[in-house]
């Protein structure tokens, strides 16, 4: 064990409520979860981010909790929790849980407190005024809600939502809302939790300092002493959709986030793909501060939500709409897209396998969404974000193979039309074919899985002398050079990266390659190679 293992990991993230369903009742839960452990592992998955688990009205896919501490019941028993540690613990897979910081459904304890009472202490949990109060925060879902205040006919005020009216904010200024967090957190670590992601965790910040990110930083070093006391494994891994330069308050000096979501270098990702040159990626890379030890970043290609492209310029942005998501259905709250990758890259399992390697052979733990490994599409019939939110897709029988329940009992309807279709498109389908693109992405993550320096050591941009190729070096004790070609054209690699690649073993490629091909070293369309020094050979 490790205090440092989430940087040798592999996250996937699942949503229990559309992974699978083990009773029939619609709802994926965590039987279905445990079912499905051994795929999991097949793919080197170190790590299961869960988005939340806890009672809900599922109004906003249970991030509008109303109970931290009580297991939502369709998703089971605090029995099957304990299941689901004990078999993902055999297999090596640690359990990270969401946690909201942010807010609470406007249906918790809490809050109905407030509501009830101006003087319970609970009215302190919350923020309220008797009029709106413009504090430079505007609505998180613009096309939704017109504004961040919302009047409260019992309590007689308003009280501020960042994001939907049903969500109150909590007042994470208030010492007795931290402590409460931290009971609940408590209380998930004793069961057995490795880490949580914070949610919203730059605006949680933001609040706790009263508007000043600076001076909020403490609730990041509250928050990680706590867990770390109880468990000096605990990972917190927190949403920083920041500038680069502003990473640093974020990480302290490694007593604050663990891993920071980096949506800086995934949103240039994006613009590297949509342009098929690597360029904006190494742009982004270079700009990245270096973390302080004990911290690092998490990367990752798609996730529940949509594709937030604010970190981009408003012509870079423009640009990787047009690519993407030419039709304006395909575009969510005027910032981003809300599709699938596969979808985006038009179903190429190529292309797509490019991306998965580029991703891996980014510095920092990759994350790996429920459903990516086979190309999942998206249902663009459901409103907002709920398009990326469809039931994992396993095999061509009723309901995909995820619920025997009927139809209109699902937690969410099959994606049964078109290209992506479940009758053409699922696990069974390709876990046999070796061109599969999950054969393709559990080649490439089985081969991250045993690689500690990319997730370890340092990392250098190198010459590939084409526009299109992104080329990195990641040295420790074993040094691994990954190459991958963003353009569906075949490029012939410069001398450069031919001479430094002498001394290297292949350990990964697209397609299979002449055993001795360094003096002339190509790739194909879309094409990646992985090439490895060890110890003994440096």
């Amino acid at each position: 064990m490790s205090a440092d293992w989430y940087r040798r990991t592999l996250i996937y993230q699942i949503d229990p409520s559309l992974f699978l369903d083990s009773n029939g009742d619609g709802c994926g839960d965590l039987r279905g979860v445990i079912d499905r452990l051994d795929y999991l592992q097949t793919m080197g998955v170190g790590t299961l981010w869960l988005l939340p688990i806890f009672a809900s009205p599922f109004r906003d896919a249970g991030y509008d909790i109303s109970d931290h501490r009580q297991l939502e019941p369709r998703f089971g028993s605090e029995e099957d929790w304990r299941l689901l540690l004990r078999e993902a613990g055999k297999r090596g897979i640690r359990i990270v849980l969401e946690l909201v910081l942010q807010n609470t459904s406007n249906q918790h304890p809490w809050f109905v407190q407030a509501r009830r009472d101006r003087h319970s202490r609970y009215r302190d949990y919350y923020i309220w005024s008797d009029q709106p109060v413009d504090d430079g925060n505007q609505p998180i879902f613009p096309s939704v809600e017109d504004s961040i205040w919302q009047w409260d006919e019992q309590a007689g005020q308003f009280y501020r939502h960042l994001f939907y009216r049903h969500e109150p904010d909590l007042n994470l200024a208030n010492p007795a809302v931290v402590a409460e967090i931290e009971q609940i957190m408590g209380y998930w670590l004793d069961l057995g939790v490795a880490g949580f992601r914070l949610d919203a965790a730059s605006h949680a910040v933001e609040q706790a300092g009263g508007g000043d990110e600076e001076q909020g930083v403490w609730l990041l070093e509250r928050l990680s002493t706590l867990a770390r006391r109880i468990n000096p494994e605990c990972v917190l891994m927190g949403e920083v959709d920041v500038e680069p330069e502003r990473f640093v308050h974020y990480f302290g000096d490694g007593n604050r986030l663990a891993l920071a979501l980096d949506f800086w270098v995934n949103n240039h990702l994006f613009l590297a793909l949509a342009r098929g040159q690597a360029e904006p990626l190494i742009r982004a890379l270079h700009r990245r501060p270096t973390p302080p030890d004990g911290a690092s970043y998490a990367v990752w290609l798609r996730n529940h939500d949509e594709l937030d492209l604010e970190r981009l310029t408003e012509r870079e942005r423009k640009e990787v709409m047009e690519v993407f998501a030419p039709d304006p259905h395909m575009r969510a709250y005027g910032r981003g897209i809300r599709r699938r990758l596969a979808p985006m890259l038009r179903g190429d399992v190529a292309h797509q396998a490019l991306a998965q390697a580029l991703l891996a052979s980014l510095p920092g733990t990759p994350i790996l969404r429920y459903g990516e490994e086979i190309g999942m599409g998206d249902d663009l019939r459901r409103p907002e974000r709920l398009s990326v939110r469809t039931p994992m897709q396993w095999s061509a029988e009723r309901n995909a193979g995820f619920s025997t329940a009927a139809s209109a009992r699902l937690a969410a309807p099959i994606i049964d039309q078109g290209p992506f279709a479940f009758a053409q498109l699922n696990v069974v389908a390709q876990q046999a074919d070796d061109l599969s693109l999950l054969s393709r992405c559990r080649r490439i993550l089985q081969a991250r899985a045993n690689l500690a320096e990319v997730g370890e050591g340092q990392w250098q941009i190198l010459d590939s002398g084409h526009p299109a190729v992104f080329a990195i070096v990641h040295r420790a004790q074993s040094s691994s050079v990954m190459i991958c070609n963003l353009s569906g054209k075949p490029v012939r690699l410069g001398d450069e990266l031919n001479a430094t690649l002498k001394g290297y073993e292949p350990i990964l490629a697209d397609r299979n390659h002449a055993a001795a091909e360094h003096e002339s070293l190509t790739l194909a369309g879309f094409g990646y190679r992985w090439f490895r020094r060890q110890p003994s050979e440096l």
